[in-house]
């Protein structure tokens, strides 16, 4: 049995700023927008709802072929979400982190 998630943000919607055609390449810039209403999974456990709105540049890539689609790519500015819902790295373990391994200790 499969468990269906709640959606992290059930108002989501793509505002599409521009669209780029090169050859048999498609590109969008784009915003992905929405209310982060529901949980956000990441690998160490869920980041609970916020009720932040998120706004988040993105740019996705279509690949045809005959004129159909053959390949999709959607890339986001992941730090910009993450900031948006309150996640901010933590870039004072990571450097601990990489010092540590790199002296072995």
């Amino acid at each position: 049995m499969r468990l269906r998630r709640r959606p992290c943000s059930p108002d989501i919607h793509r505002e599409l700023l521009a669209v780029h055609v090169l050859g048999d390449v498609v590109a969008v810039e784009l915003r992905i927008q929405g209310t982060h209403l529901g949980a956000f999974p990441t690998p160490v456990g869920d980041i609970p709802p916020t009720g932040s709105r998120i706004d988040v540049p993105t740019a996705d890539l279509w690949y045809l072929r005959e004129g159909k689609i053959e390949t999709f790519n959607c890339y986001n500015a992941a730090h910009v979400l993450l900031a948006q819902i309150g996640a901010t790295p933590d870039f004072t373990s990571a450097i601990e982190a990489a010092r540590t391994a790199a002296t072995g200790a």
